[in-house]
């Protein structure tokens, strides 16, 4: 059974919310633990125990919320090179278009990458001209089909990466065509 944390720092609602379809997608992959956490209540050992994350953050000054790089910088330092191998994406929320979403993604996933995890995006399109080729991305609340459809895949896409890799469930390969 693949375990996967959906870790989430939100301080208006909209990457909560996020999370939540992040979640609906991952378990959408028969066989999965979800564990649905606001960085308040995440503790290493949930990190530890996961075998997937997905990491997601309201854009702060264009990174990642300084409560989540707290946790981190503090709550994870000591697990330093003991978590590698895991797998990893990330989600989130700004403003507005061009807020600088993506480049929390890349924050988050710089960061993952330090702790030794294998991190993903996607390529595909979840509507016109929308992807989430660093992670979903989302100005406001995810309101619209294409806005909720790039986290639930995000979720089912993680979930299938770890049913595959961890699990070695080989019908669950992802770009099986």
């Amino acid at each position: 059974m693949g375990k996967i944390l959906i870790l989430y720092d939100s301080a208006t609602g909209n990457t909560k919310k996020m999370a939540e379809y992040v979640a609906a997608g991952a378990k959408k992959v028969s066989g999965m633990e979800i564990r649905l956490l606001h960085v308040d209540q995440a503790k290493k050992k949930d990190v530890v125990w996961c075998e997937g994350i997905a990491v997601g953050s309201p854009t702060n000054l264009g990174i990642l919320s300084w409560k989540m790089k707290r946790f981190w910088d503090e709550e994870m330092l000591d697990l330093w090179s003991k978590i590698d191998g895991r797998i990893g994406c990330a989600f989130s929320s700004s403003g507005g278009w061009g807020g600088g979403s993506e480049l929390t993604c890349n924050s988050i996933l710089t960061i993952l990458i330090n702790y030794g995890f294998l991190v993903f995006g996607t390529p595909d399109y979840v509507g016109n001209r929308f992807t989430l080729h660093y992670g979903a991305v989302v100005a406001g609340e995810p309101r619209k089909e294409k806005e909720i459809s790039a986290c639930k895949k995000i979720g089912e896409r993680l979930a299938q990466w770890v049913g595959f890799y961890i699990d070695g469930k080989k019908e669950l390969y992802p770009l099986s065509v």
